[in-house]
């Protein structure tokens, strides 16, 4: 929560603006992937920060460069967090083989701007402003009631489309990448199944995890929620 306050509330450098610090550039990843595979090789452990056990999943394992400099890498990469860029650096696949990949800081500052919106809503009414169920404990939010003027969406990192937001029975918003899905089961290769949650395939075909949401299955060719996983 520390770090997200940080990150939210104004921590930016004036470089942030500077159009290559937000593209997540293929030569910056690998830099880092090279950086992180030698000091596991060295420390047996992996450069990451240390985080709370509720972290969803994408969010989870930051990669804390203060353990990388100056022997691994000389500085984050100028499109991180931590060199004034938009993008964290953080780490999948932890167990088997670590990976590394970005998660895009201005998809949170317009869901956390969208959640206190909600949360305000809440406070004075003691409920959400559920509008529709789009699966069990999953629902659309209902603006008029929020008050909300603008459109409550964001725009995809991965394709040109704008992606819904969500919310669940505690007001908690989510991104509704079902479009994006959609898009990707049908665009790449891929051997998911009923059960198996296919947002992997948008983090292992792109730079950037789909983070802020929930988990997807498939169904008839189609990527559904698997809302017993919020």
């Amino acid at each position: 929560m520390i770090l997200v306050s940080l990150i939210l509330n104004g921590c930016m450098y004036p470089q942030e603006k500077r159009a290559e610090n937000q593209v997540p550039y293929d030569n910056q990843i690998q830099s880092v992937q090279t950086a992180v595979d030698q000091y596991q090789q060295d420390h047996g452990v992996l450069p990451i920060q240390t985080r709370d056990g509720n972290i969803q999943e994408y969010q989870r394992y930051v990669i804390d460069f203060r353990r990388l400099m100056p022997r691994y890498i000389q500085e984050p990469p100028g499109n991180s967090f931590e060199n004034g860029g938009t993008f964290q650096y953080v780490l999948m696949n932890v167990e088997e083989d670590p990976e590394v990949k970005v998660l895009q800081l201005s998809l949170m500052r317009e869901i956390q701007e969208f959640q206190r919106f909600v949360n305000q809503y809440i406070n004075k009414n003691g409920f959400a402003p559920v509008d529709e169920t789009v699966a069990p404990g999953l629902f659309t939010i209902d603006l008029d009631r929020l008050n909300y003027h603008r459109d409550a969406r964001v725009q995809s990192p991965y394709f040109d489309t704008y992606l819904p937001l969500l919310m669940d029975r505690s007001g908690q918003i989510y991104i509704d990448y079902s479009i994006d899905l959609n898009m990707a089961l049908r665009e790449f290769d891929h051997s998911y199944e009923e059960g198996e949650d296919i947002r992997q395939l948008l983090a292992e075909e792109f730079p950037v995890v789909p983070a802020f949401s929930v988990p997807y299955t498939i169904e008839d060719d189609e990527p559904v929620f698997m809302t017993e996983e919020i």
